[in-house]
């Protein structure tokens, strides 16, 4: 995270109208960070959880993190992503939105790294998934599109592809949008071949791009839309944007694994600097390049 949102004058955030804790991983974060928002509250998360993906992206990766954070009043302020219908309330997410495999995909590939490692478990869960998958049709910024997976992001992830390890910022003010096409001649099996070749960020059938919002229509026969990974209903029209800065979290100035931080970012930043950027998706839904 810059500089400038680690020193964001967010001093005691306590005195601003208090502050809500949680111990658990992202299912119980997740839903303690729309309360806090939505009451306007600093978030002091303890992780607790099997998989603890906001705490490690905030800097808070241990308890003492935390605990020395709340101590000294120091806090960022991070972006939420927004998924708001034409009609009713809007929903917010921590880390991510998706419709279609991505939820299952996700499922399948952490039973399977700890043997094969991230990559290839994603790859074969990806392939797994697509032998009885159907796409979804929606309409994305007006065009009609045929998806076989939409990953949206609250912030840019590294690295591409469908293996996204964390996000170095989170105040970034983007939606990662990652598309798989299942419109093209034998999607299908291209997509399956390019993932197990580890080549999908380099193949037509890929596209991303970083954009501060984006409209999706059509929606209503989708099944599988998941927000931060809990599958819920879909209305007809969806706008998912960003609000930025919209929650204060309490992190120390220096975390105590910064070193370690540092390490796992320039690894995966190496790792994301090799493969070639997938297509890029315009934001005004104009043709791809």
């Amino acid at each position: 995270m810059r500089e400038s949102a680690q020193n964001c004058g967010l001093h005691h955030p306590a005195r601003r109208g208090g502050a809500l804790g949680v111990c658990g991983g992202d299912g119980s974060v997740n839903a303690a960070a729309r309360a806090a928002a939505r009451h306007g509250l600093a978030l002091a998360v303890f992780p607790g959880g099997t998989v603890n993906h906001f705490a490690l992206d905030v800097g808070v990766p241990d308890f003492d993190d935390t605990a020395v954070a709340v101590a000294r009043g120091e806090a960022v302020a991070v972006d939420l992503g927004v998924a708001a219908p034409k009609e009713g309330h809007e929903v917010l997410f921590l880390n991510t939105f998706s419709i279609g495999l991505y939820p299952e995909l996700v499922r399948l590939r952490e039973r399977l790294e700890g043997r094969w490692g991230k990559w290839p478990a994603a790859a074969v869960a990806l392939a797994r998934h697509l032998r009885t998958a159907t796409p979804v049709e929606l309409r994305l910024d007006g065009r009609p599109r045929r998806l076989w997976l939409l990953f949206a992001g609250n912030g840019h992830y590294v690295p591409d592809g469908f293996a996204p390890a964390f996000r170095p910022r989170l105040d970034d003010g983007l939606i990662d949008l990652r598309l798989i096409d299942g419109d093209r001649r034998y999607a299908r099996t291209r997509v399956v071949a390019a993932a197990l070749a580890g080549t999908l960020g380099r193949s037509r059938v890929y596209s991303a791009a970083a954009v501060p919002r984006v409209r999706l229509e059509g929606l209503s026969g989708t099944r599988n839309l998941a927000y931060d990974g809990e599958v819920g209903s879909a209305p007809d029209q969806l706008t998912l944007a960003k609000r930025g800065r919209g929650l204060v979290v309490y992190r120390p100035a220096v975390p105590c694994a910064e070193p370690a931080r540092r390490v796992r970012l320039a690894i995966a930043m190496a790792r994301h600097r090799k493969r070639k950027r997938g297509r890029r998706l315009p934001a005004d839904g104009g043709p791809s390049v």
